[in-house]
């Protein structure tokens, strides 16, 4: 497997086991308690990356269909586009960009903790698949249009990093959404 494609599946790895650790650290109660500070609770945060992540349901299986009939192969070292990695660069954890999600990717109904979860794991399980069926393929040929903003496009590469990092973000934003109040 490629490198950078290793280094995705390790990151969604890696979310899996972020959450779980989250949601294990803390009751019902406060999974859902927004921060006196303001912001959106550990179940929002997570409520958004589900809602962001569900688009790519119906774009990478269609978006990898395209790279199996352009062909070619992968390249040595797959990079992110322009688009992408400005985007990136935006949503990594210690990005200083931010900016208010839209209005579709705001988490809007209560859900327990279990359902949340749940659609979490099988959304980043399918990000996995996604990664592996990717090993060979053209992908950093093959565009794909963002869910948040139609104007903007970039390779299918640099979507599964925008998601990995998205993830990060605001994994790290649930966690200090539990964290208690200075006395």
């Amino acid at each position: 497997m490629q490198a950078e494609l290793g280094k995705l599946i390790k990151q969604f790895e890696g979310a899996l086991e972020h959450v779980n650790r989250i949601s294990a650290s803390c009751t019902e109660e406060e999974w859902v308690r927004r921060p006196t500070s303001g912001g959106w609770s550990a179940a929002e945060c997570v409520a958004h990356l589900n809602l962001t992540a569900l688009p790519y349901r119906n774009i990478f299986p269609n978006a990898i269909d395209e790279a199996k009939r352009i062909g070619g192969g992968a390249p040595g070292r797959l990079r992110k586009d322009l688009v992408g990695w400005l985007i990136f660069q935006a949503l990594k954890p210690n990005g200083r960009v931010r900016s208010k999600a839209a209005a579709a990717f705001v988490p809007a109904s209560a859900r327990t903790k279990s359902e949340l979860l749940a659609e979490f794991i099988d959304l980043q399980n399918e990000n996995i698949a996604a990664v592996r069926r990717c090993e060979g393929l053209p992908i950093h040929k093959v565009k794909v249009v963002s869910p948040i903003d139609e104007r903007a496009k970039y390779s299918v590469y640099s979507a599964l990093c925008i998601l990995a990092a998205h993830n990060e973000r605001h994994l790290i934003q649930a966690e200090r959404a539990l964290e208690k109040p200075a006395a």
